[in-house]
């Protein structure tokens, strides 16, 4: 049976984590696996569980109980759940809970990038994306186009952070991922070392159209996708093997970051 906690104040300490907290304080940079992310809607979370992420609680309105998140309590019952009325955790979350149902649940350790790159043949490498909307999409369309893993580099905004999951689908537990410790020099050589050409894409003069066999004949291909507005660096660029472009009509010079990346995933697969 749920471990139901119905709630008449917001005082519990308990329920920092849903509002009170930030994304910093929540997460845990050193050691991950004592951090905490936030998953929202049932869909979501169903997917963090089956990816083996631990809750710590629930927070949903009294409906769900016995509704949307029945199977999702059954499978964690001794979990606490916290519940009250539509006006009090509207106070706490400062919105309706549209999608009815939150979870904060513990981190895991990072996978070493031998475990991730084991078996890959197409994976996604994001440089300083700071936009967490931008990410999520990024890694839902990896996931929905056959993109074997995706490598963060540190500038990145944090792949668990609430929005990047929302906006993902959940996709981030379902495509592996981990965190590259060095970029672009120690990422690159250790690219390399797995046998990966790497593909920048970026709008430089002697760019490949993103339709150029050679890019397709690659057996193992890293795209590397850089920053929003100021794209990848020079020496990034120039230290990977190719420099790609998505040819363009009617004058206009590239896409948003998240775009690129679906038609990058679906020319590029393998």
């Amino acid at each position: 049976m749920a471990n139901i906690i119905h709630l008449h104040s917001l005082d519990d300490p308990a329920l920092d984590v849903y509002a009170r907290l930030t994304e910093a304080q929540i997460r845990n940079r050193l050691e991950p696996e004592k951090g905490v992310f936030i998953a929202e809607s049932p869909k979501v979370i169903r997917l963090a569980l089956d990816a083996g992420f631990k809750p710590v609680s629930f927070l949903m309105e009294q409906k769900h109980i016995e509704g949307d998140a029945k199977e999702l309590l059954a499978r964690c019952p001794d979990v606490p759940v916290y519940t009250g009325e539509r006006a009090l955790l509207q106070s706490l979350t400062g919105y309706t809970l549209t999608r009815g149902v939150l979870s904060a649940m513990k981190r895991k350790p990072l996978p070493a990038l031998d475990d991730v790159l084991n078996g890959t043949k197409r994976v996604a490498v994001l440089d300083g994306i700071v936009d967490a909307s931008n990410l999520g999409a990024i890694v839902r369309s990896a996931a929905a186009l056959n993109i074997d893993a995706v490598l963060f580099s540190p500038t990145c905004c944090d792949p668990l952070n609430r929005r990047a999951v929302r906006v993902s689908m959940g996709t981030v537990f379902q495509v592996p991922w981990t965190v590259l410790p060095d970029w672009p020099e120690g990422g690159l050589s250790l690219l390399r070392a797995h046998g990966f050409r790497t593909a920048a894409m970026a709008l430089v003069d002697d760019s490949l159209s993103m339709d150029d066999p050679r890019l397709k004949n690659c057996e193992h291909l890293a795209i590397v996708l850089g920053t929003e507005g100021d794209g990848l660096s020079k020496e990034t660029i120039a230290a990977c093997d190719f420099a790609v472009k998505i040819p363009m009509a009617h004058g206009v010079d590239s896409l948003n970051v998240a775009a690129a990346s679906a038609v990058a995933f679906w020319e590029l697969r393998a």
